[in-house]
């Protein structure tokens, strides 16, 4: 696993996510068990994901991002707004993204 995203990397990782569609969306029961064992299998799946917060979630983007990281061993790449995107170094014979060093 990456110790710490560099600007260079988090930088072409917020490039790759620009193009992406929210794969999960968080609503008014915010972060539960199942949202966290779905981001866990997301993660696994594509490395990258991006995530909505919708409006009547009642808990703040940067605060279920961190708890996520933090759940996931994943990397926050960006909070804007309501859009969450992490990221998650895939095993090695299963990588998909290749960062820049």
């Amino acid at each position: 696993m990456v110790k710490e995203l560099n600007s260079k990397q988090r930088a072409y990782l917020k490039g790759l996510a620009m193009k992406m569609d929210p794969i999960l969306q968080f609503g008014k029961f915010g972060l539960t068990p199942e949202n966290t064992a779905s981001v866990d299998e997301a993660l696994a799946a594509r490395e990258l994901i991006k995530i909505s917060v919708l409006q009547n979630c009642l808990e703040d983007p940067r605060e279920i991002a961190a708890v996520l990281a933090e759940h996931t061993h994943s990397h926050v790449v960006q909070v804007i707004g309501k859009k969450i995107v992490l990221y998650r170094e895939g095993k090695n014979e299963k990588k998909k993204i290749e960062l820049p060093k």
